[in-house]
């Protein structure tokens, strides 16, 4: 689709305010009622979704040009896709996020790009890897591990490690503890080690929709080829890009999960038990792409009408992402059963997560307001009085590392996966 494709959306916004708070019934308190980080950090009305609608329009009549002021408007939002859930309970026919996408996607046509995002682009045509982390070679994350390379010898269940496990050592022992894990309940689980492509899930978010289908084609034709199929990983980012937007492109039978699905799956199964007591107070994050942005893609070949030449009708019913079928319960059954471990939630939870943060390019573009909004996250997490945040998402748990030594606060962060581990 093109921009002008989504001129319905930005002209249908009422400017009524919704995009900038959780969903009214789920405020429990003033403090943490905002649901946009952007509005919230730059608290004025163009850093809204409502503002940045009629930006888009402004721009597609010729009422604006590009300045690196709109270019600030555009990119200083992580696309969590808050204001796009809160906006549909009011309205059916808003297509928020994917308006802003294809904003991205224009300006990127018309060379209207962020220096910071452009490197990693280039670091991703040199290496195949978004991270902003050195690479270290690609299959040592798995050293030891005793897996099975699909890209040498075929097998059917695959674990994508992603980008940041294969370039931060803080988030490779994650991969490393979900493949132990499943290893050690019987699945026999195979890596593509130096073969293993980026998802692209980044790229896309940043508006590099070309470079974003070229990851899209390199792992479906790869995973093809090695008679994968089920891929697991346990990057949220990269469960979006295989779940939501793969199908997208391109028709595949292969089965997508996140670890802690998996997980719960063979636990569910009684192929994993725990047998160690955690005596830890924690809290869960709920990850933008894994909670409101995991439901799976549903395709829709419809037509558009208008009941009495105003109310948009659509024939058949489209899908409505709302964020309510996201991967919610899994990681808390999960939290539950842990001998030991006591699970309080935040105020802000499942389709209402406050953002970590980290993602749309903004960690690598704007990093102070992208610290900022995981240490907002940070302080709604120790107003539980945990002592221990919890999430199934590597960014996330990177930006929450860096807020908390940056903020000098004392608060752990876990990988669901860690935990499991050391339960087991």
């Amino acid at each position: 689709m093109a921009l002008g494709d989504y001129r319905p959306t930005m002209r249908g916004c009422t400017r009524c305010s919704y995009c900038k708070f959780i969903t009214l019934a789920h405020i429990k308190s003033s403090r943490f009622a905002s649901g946009c980080p952007s509005i919230a950090y730059k608290s004025f009305q163009t850093y809204s979704a409502g503002g940045r609608l009629s930006a888009a329009l402004s721009l597609l009549e010729g009422r604006t040009n590009y300045t690196h002021k709109f270019k600030e408007i555009v990119y200083q939002c992580q696309l969590c896709g808050l204001c796009d859930v809160a906006c549909k309970l009011c309205r059916y026919d808003m297509d928020v996020l994917d308006t802003f996408r294809e904003l991205r996607f224009k300006m990127v046509e018309d060379g209207q790009t962020l220096p910071q995002h452009a490197s990693l682009i280039k670091k991703l045509h040199e290496i195949d890897c978004m991270s902003t982390q050195p690479l270290v070679d690609q299959g040592m994350w798995a050293q030891e591990l005793e897996v099975t390379d699909l890209s040498e010898k075929p097998g059917s269940v695959l674990f994508h490690a992603g980008c940041e496990s294969r370039s931060d050592n803080r988030m490779k022992k994650v991969a490393r503890s979900a493949v132990t894990v499943l290893k050690n309940a019987g699945v026999d689980i195979g890596i593509m080690g130096k073969a293993e492509h980026c998802c692209g899930a980044k790229a896309y978010d940043m508006g590099y929709k070309s470079d974003f289908d070229r990851c899209a084609q390199n792992n479906l034709q790869a995973w093809t080829k090695a008679g994968v199929r089920t891929v697991v990983t346990s990057c949220s980012n990269c469960y979006f890009a295989f779940k939501r937007l793969y199908p997208k492109y391109a028709e595949s039978n292969i089965e997508v999960l996140h670890t802690i699905e998996f997980i719960y799956r063979l636990l569910e199964e009684g192929k994993i038990r725990f047998s160690r007591d955690l005596p830890l107070t924690v809290t869960y994050h709920d990850p933008c792409h894994l909670g409101r942005m995991g439901e799976p893609y549903l395709p829709w070949d419809g037509v558009v009408s208008k009941v009495f030449g105003q109310i948009p009708k659509h024939v058949p019913s489209k899908p409505r992402y709302n964020g309510a079928w996201g991967v919610y319960e899994p990681p808390r059954e999960i939290l539950r059963s842990i001998p030991g471990l006591r699970l309080i939630e935040m105020e802000r939870t499942k389709e209402n997560a406050w953002c970590c943060g980290a993602g749309g390019g903004v960690n690598e573009a704007y990093p102070e307001f992208s610290l900022w909004t995981a240490s907002e996250r940070i302080e709604e997490a120790k107003s539980t009085k945990a002592t221990a945040l919890v999430s199934a998402c590597l960014q996330c748990e990177r930006n929450f590392m860096d807020a908390i030594r940056s903020n000098g606060d004392t608060m752990k962060v876990y990988d669901i996966v860690e935990l499991v581990q050391l339960a087991s």
